[in-house]
């Protein structure tokens, strides 16, 4: 690979780091929230899932306008999106909770507390950004990556979420000690928007979507890149049969992809509830524990922690061993650590090192997951199909919080509730047992 397509790699794993701290920059920001609002523990797990419900829509829509418009346009826009979401979140004043919040006391007969609404609506909002940006950066680093190396590099990506986690979570520690929740914010809007120039200089058009969608300029932009790679340039563009041209995103729910598409998305869906648990409620529920705001921040940057490192490893093994197998091993790990999770003492060196030990099998099978996404789905359909994964997926992610604060409000220890949500990653590891994978036709 050369500098270019390694230039490209590194950038996806920042855009998945920025991902990575915009997605828990609430959970971070969740126990200054409660306290300042006076928020119980269900109000704040309905908080918790509202960027994952714009996240979802985010993933299949924008998944599929990237197979259409380009990677490269679609990552930028989402950029944006999150910058604006970010930001107005701290400027939260109940003035678009003021307008919806008479509709949902309308349709559902409940009145909700206005600025709950007001900052639920920007959190959408940003997982919408989100959730069209991962579907388009796996797709660019799957298309920027040699066949060799593809598994590795799509694994590599995805350790960005932890990495950003980690960084963010740091960094956010320190915030915390000295200002308010809001701070947290400030921090990701302006990480968000220094990455627009670095994508609009850096990072050009996916060479295997305009050798395929050939959009007028095709000829040029390819052998653009090409010097670019340092490679020969070509003199015209391939032949598209008419069965090629028919080809859509839609292929995902026709014979020889909808079998690996309902697979892999119920996995998905199911270890997402898993993995989503850990990485929202370890701030609170340390905090329940008798900690400050900023020690749980630490446990929970400990946590991405052993998510980076587990994503790396599994992407090392995806060299050698079948990345199938690989990600129901991590998967079956996962449900033992967070079993193990649920009933740890106290004590903040012992958390830190369970929650490392959790967050290395949790994340290590989303890089397994991804890896199985860029492998399954074809080129013309790859970010739309990653996206619907994604977004269907992320239904597991939006159960996840309020489903945790259903149970702790119900009187459930944290043990019990612990078990409860470790179940998620052993279902999916049983439906990855049934899963027949084979390289995607580019």
């Amino acid at each position: 690979m050369g500098r270019l397509q390694i230039l490209i790699i590194a950038i996806t794993i920042g855009l998945n780091a920025l991902d990575g701290f915009d997605v828990l920059s609430i959970s971070f920001a969740s126990p200054g929230i409660a306290a300042e609002w006076g928020m119980d523990r269900t109000a704040l797990g309905f908080v918790l899932s509202m960027e994952l419900i714009g996240m979802a829509f985010g993933s299949m829509y924008l998944g599929g306008v990237a197979d259409k418009i380009g990677r490269r346009p679609t990552m930028l826009g989402c950029l944006i999106t999150m910058a604006i979401g970010m930001f107005m979140v701290t400027t939260t004043n109940a003035i678009l909770g003021g307008l919806v919040s008479p509709v949902i006391a309308a349709v559902f007969g409940t009145e909700l507390d206005r600025r709950l609404v007001d900052l639920s609506i920007w959190r959408i909002i940003t997982g919408i950004g989100i959730g069209g940006m991962l579907a388009s950066i796996n797709a660019m680093a799957a298309e920027y990556s040699n066949s060799h190396r593809r598994d590795m590099c799509v694994s590599l990506m995805s350790i960005g979420y932890p990495c950003g986690a980690v960084l963010g979570g740091l960094i956010a520690a320190r915030l915390l000690a000295s200002h308010d929740w809001r701070s947290v914010f400030y921090l990701g809007c302006g990480v968000t928007i220094s990455f627009l120039p670095l994508i609009w200089f850096l990072i050009p058009e996916s060479v295997h979507w305009l050798s395929q969608k050939q959009p007028a300029g095709a000829l040029e932009k390819i052998n653009r890149t090409l010097r670019r790679m340092g490679h020969s340039i070509i003199t015209a563009l391939p032949t598209i049969t008419a069965e090629e041209r028919r080809r859509s995103v839609s292929d995902i729910f026709r014979p020889g992809l909808i079998a690996l598409t309902v697979i892999i998305t119920a996995a998905y869906f199911f270890h997402i509830i898993t993995f989503y648990f850990m990485l929202k409620w370890i701030p609170k529920i340390v905090v329940d524990m008798g900690f400050v705001a900023s020690s749980a921040a630490n446990v929970l940057v400990w946590a991405n922690a052993g998510g980076a490192l587990g994503g790396t490893v599994v992407g090392l093994l995806t060299q050698r061993f079948d990345v199938k197998l690989i990600t129901i091993g991590v998967m079956l790990c996962s449900t033992v650590m967070v079993f193990i999770f649920g009933r740890t003492a106290p004590d903040l060196a012992l958390l830190s090192m369970v929650c490392a030990a959790t967050g290395f099998f949790t994340n290590g099978a989303i890089t397994g997951m991804y890896a199985i996404f860029a492998k399954g789905f074809p080129t013309h359909a790859r970010a739309f199909g990653t996206g619907f994964a994604i977004g269907v997926g992320r239904g597991g992610s939006m159960l996840a919080p309020p489903l945790a604060g259903i149970l702790f409000t119900a009187g459930l220890p944290l043990s019990s509730v612990a078990l409860l949500m470790s179940l998620g990653s052993l279902v999916a590891a049983s439906l990855l047992s049934f899963l027949k994978l084979n390289h995607a036709p580019n």
